[in-house]
């Protein structure tokens, strides 16, 4: 009886045995075969995601990207530059693409791409350094202009017109959009419900190239805005080290543009004016009143000066409340590094030339002398 539960038992136990091993063996078969799902679906993803990063960006547009390539950039900062810029999808892809083709000795230089263009044609153009457009228009906006001015010399040359323009940019929501965009030189000054235009000295005087036929005003206050970065990124710790902010540095700069055309002055009259707001004395500038007036005059009479304007630098006391124009480099470097003297007036004469006097006494001496 006992060998019969014993043989019994035994059967029971190799039986379940048995069905363990049937287990364990589907186990390691559904492992298996997971494994193996998952790897094919890694291989197609991967598959599918090198075959989209080395298509163009977006093939139906014909937008215009301009990209500079630094002196010294290795291949990987190119590849960074380039999809930072949303001319290629994958830097690390780009980087095996030209290393797989075996392809070197890129250029440095100013390019303009478009996000249609293949990886080859990327790679052709960085290799010749040539660009791969010409601009279909070029504007060439002078220093010292006011944004009413220049509105009129886009208008001329571009398909928008000046009311167009000058909309544009006193739209508040279109403003707050580019202030997000700009954060670094756009303040909430600009918001001053007393400034005329918000934009207004912040729109920098350079030549631009527009490479699409009808280029919008977003576009071209955009290229505007980029050029003002990047002079105004260069200077940012020393306008903070001068306990200025942006706008501050940007108005004064703008007020030393219209002061003076020789730009070999420009820091002997900063000095002055840094004078006059040390000693705590009104800047009395003419070209604020102007601006205040909003109208060309050859010369400001007296009348004039009592505009009660916050840009009449005759009635307020430091500087205006925004800038009077774009303005230049050197005007931005002389209002940051003004020439020291104990001069506190000046003046020009019809040729020009500028009379510089420490005391009122010897500044109407020059008035006599060399305006009446």
């Amino acid at each position: 009886m006992s060998k019969q539960k014993n043989s019994s038992k035994f059967r029971d136990n190799l039986m379940a045995r048995s069905e363990e091993a049937k287990t364990v063996r589907k186990i390691v078969a559904i492992i298996v075969i997971t494994l193996l799902i998952i790897l094919v679906i890694g291989v197609i993803s991967g598959y599918l995601y090198v075959k989209s990063a080395l298509e163009p960006v977006n093939p139906d547009s014909n937008e215009e990207i301009k990209v500079t390539i630094p002196i010294g950039s290795s291949s990987s900062n190119i590849a960074n530059i380039l999809e930072e810029n949303g001319v290629i999808k994958n830097a690390l892809v780009f980087r095996f693409y030209i290393k797989f083709n075996n392809d070197s000795n890129f250029q440095a230089g100013d390019y303009t791409f478009s996000p249609s263009m293949e990886l080859s044609e990327v790679v052709d153009s960085l290799k010749s350094g040539k660009l791969m457009a010409e601009p279909v228009h070029t504007v060439t906006i002078p220093e010292g202009k006011t944004i009413d001015e220049l509105a009129e010399i886009y208008a001329k040359q571009l398909p928008f017109t000046k009311e167009e323009f000058l909309k544009k940019v006193n739209d508040p929501d279109y403003i707050h959009t580019l202030m997000e965009r700009y954060p670094s030189i756009l303040s909430e000054d600009i918001l001053n419900p007393e400034i005329r235009t918000p934009l207004e000295g912040y729109l920098f005087a350079a030549t631009y190239e527009f490479f699409e036929e009808k280029p919008s005003v977003e576009t071209v206050v955009d290229e505007m805005m980029k050029k003002t970065e990047s002079v105004l990124s260069k200077y940012l710790d020393e306008i903070k080290q001068k306990d200025y902010t942006v706008h501050e540095a940007v108005t004064f700069a703008s007020v030393i543009e219209k002061e003076s055309g020789a730009k070999d002055q420009r820091k002997k009259i900063a000095g002055v004016f840094a004078n006059r707001l040390e000693e705590g004395m009104k800047l009395q500038t003419d070209p604020t009143v102007l601006y205040a007036q909003g109208k060309h005059k050859k010369r400001v009479i007296y009348e004039d000066l009592e505009i009660e304007s916050p840009y009449n630098t005759y009635y307020v006391e430091g500087l205006p409340v925004g800038p009077i124009g774009n303005f230049s480099e050197n005007s931005l470097v002389a209002a940051l590094e003004p020439e020291e003297s104990d001069y506190l007036y000046f003046l020009h004469d019809k040729n020009g030339n500028i009379y510089y006097a420490e005391t009122l006494e010897q500044h109407n001496k020059n008035k006599q002398k060399h305006i009446n």
